[in-house]
């Protein structure tokens, strides 16, 4: 593996698919040049290195562009394998489920998050807030009493749904709900993670993205 100097990840501050990838990069001690992306006026370079979907973030490692952050958090697990800790696990089975975990934040947690602030009237939005709630008490089943998403280890289920944890306070205002005492083990979980630098160290304080999403709500007239 060549000098991790040759690393740049294009990517925008408060991108939780972003975070998930500055995460990685810290748990392996990588070192990497960043550069914020304006997603308004996206940069020649991110359209040549990610011409299909023309998103962040994306990790370019040599010269070589690798796109979707858990594909891209699974990419810095195997291209710095010799690097600790390893963020999949060695058996089969278990890699399958951190997949799978990884993969319903995508497809669950984010959808039904969004809802809750993209959504205008209030029967609406108590339907949407019941689905993430919903969704949220799934992971905690996930999470029963093991300490992370899979098993004794923190890697990419974890690394997948942490910088969501972001968006808690936001949706709590925007929601008028409470995700931590709805889901306290969920609530327990993330302050576990916090315990870890790569954690606490990137993630952006809660309040400057509920700021950040009032701005963008301004700016859409809502």
């Amino acid at each position: 593996m060549a000098g991790s100097d040759d690393v740049i990840l294009l990517d925008f501050w408060v991108s939780a698919f972003g975070l998930r990838v500055r995460i990685a990069l810290a748990e392996k001690g990588i070192h990497y040049e960043y550069r914020e992306e304006n997603l308004q006026n996206k940069s020649p370079l991110l359209l040549e290195m990610n011409p299909v979907h023309k998103k962040i973030p994306v990790l370019i490692h040599q010269g070589k562009p690798v796109c979707e952050s858990n594909i891209i958090v699974q990419y810095i697990d195997e291209a710095w394998h010799d690097k600790s800790p390893s963020l999949l696990p060695s058996d089969p089975y278990l890699r399958a489920q951190a997949r799978f975990w990884a993969d319903f934040v995508d497809k669950k947690v984010y959808e039904a998050a969004k809802k809750i602030w993209m959504t205008e009237g209030e029967e609406d939005r108590q339907v949407a807030k019941k689905e993430l709630i919903e969704v949220l008490k799934v992971l905690e089943g996930q999470l029963g009493e093991k300490p992370y998403m899979v098993g004794e280890s923190f890697g990419l289920a974890d690394i997948a749904m942490i910088p969501f944890s972001v968006w808690f306070h936001t949706l709590n205002e925007i929601g008028k709900m409470n995700i931590e005492r709805e889901c306290p083990k969920l609530a327990a979980w993330v302050n576990r993670c916090m315990e870890r630098e790569s954690v606490s160290k990137t993630l952006p304080h809660p309040h400057k993205f509920y700021e950040f999403v009032l701005e963008m709500q301004k700016k859409k007239g809502h």
